[in-house]
């Protein structure tokens, strides 16, 4: 764990269809996402946009083959909400970034946040790292912008895996987290029909899941919901967290690497701006700030 982590833990509770047709996912994220929105300063569409994408960014990240590996989200809409990142690891930590933390379209006439109009059209990607291989990149255009069903048809164009999703963040009227959390149901190869059309069945009573969460269901019960007449095993329960691992020496490394005569360059820049003769760097996951001398950089 680096000098500059910040955490928050939520919970993840793993399990499958005893007939090995399904891997199911429940996440109580609400604490992950209240972390997020200490370092974003979000509104409240922005939450609901940023939180929805960690939440899932956590439960994807437990599903990577080994330690060190890394998913990367990556939403590239016209909306205002701009570029929204997560990053997830194979423990399930996960940070976050959104371009605009302040943007929050009208809602839609039913009252909800219009996170589709925050997001706009474009793409999502999916960048996973895994092991010492070249990185695995998939982008789909966006279906709605709504996030679930976005990631839920990427898993279905590129993956080929039928993919149930429901996620769901709920603000307070202080901006604050109320609830959050996500489902996450994958279909494993032969799976049996009956079970499949159970699974679909008992995805309507998913749709408002952070819901289930504020009325202060557990994730063990909301794991019943979803697997309603369903033989299941657990597998174990993880906690996660909202980790960022920058540090003074990761940031550091990053602007080395840009080289001496444009480290020079900016360091001149700054100077001819009546600004001290040195370098500040901020990380897009905690907004934390390093400033660096010359002597810093190039020794």
């Amino acid at each position: 764990m680096s000098e500059n982590s910040k955490t928050a833990k939520s919970t993840i509770l793993r399990g499958m269809t005893r007939d090995g047709s399904a891997r199911v996912l429940v996440i109580n994220s609400k604490e992950i996402v209240n972390h997020m929105i200490k370092f974003h300063r979000t509104s409240p569409t922005a939450t609901a946009a940023l939180g929805r994408t960690i939440t899932a960014a956590s439960m994807i990240g437990t599903m990577l083959p080994e330690n060190g590996d890394t998913v990367t989200v990556s939403i590239s809409g016209d909306g205002e909400a701009g570029k929204i990142i997560a990053v997830g690891d194979y423990f399930g930590n996960v940070k976050g970034y959104i371009a605009n933390p302040l943007a929050n379209p009208p809602k839609k006439p039913n009252g909800k946040l219009d996170v589709g109009a925050a997001v706009g059209r474009g793409t999502i990607s999916f960048v996973k790292s895994v092991g010492n291989d070249e990185p695995q990149i998939g982008t789909i255009e966006l279906v709605s912008g709504e996030i679930a069903e976005d990631i839920a048809t990427y898993f279905a164009k590129s993956e080929q895996i039928p993919t149930v999703l429901s996620l769901g963040v709920l603000v307070d009227r202080d901006y604050s987290c109320l609830a959050a959390g996500g489902v996450l149901i994958q279909l494993m190869p032969f799976a049996d029909e009956e079970t499949v059309d159970l699974i679909e069945r008992n995805a309507q009573d998913l749709v408002n899941i952070s819901r289930h969460f504020e009325g202060g269901k557990t994730c063990e019960e909301i794991f019943d919901i979803a697997m309603r007449d369903i033989p299941y095993d657990l597998f174990d329960t993880l906690e996660v967290e909202y980790l960022c691992d920058c540090g003074r020496d990761r940031m550091r490394r990053k602007i080395q690497s840009l080289g001496k005569a444009e480290i020079l360059k900016m360091l001149d820049e700054q100077v001819a701006e009546g600004k001290a003769r040195e370098l500040t760097a901020v990380c897009r996951f905690c907004n934390t700030e390093y400033t660096y001398t010359e002597k810093d950089l190039l020794g």
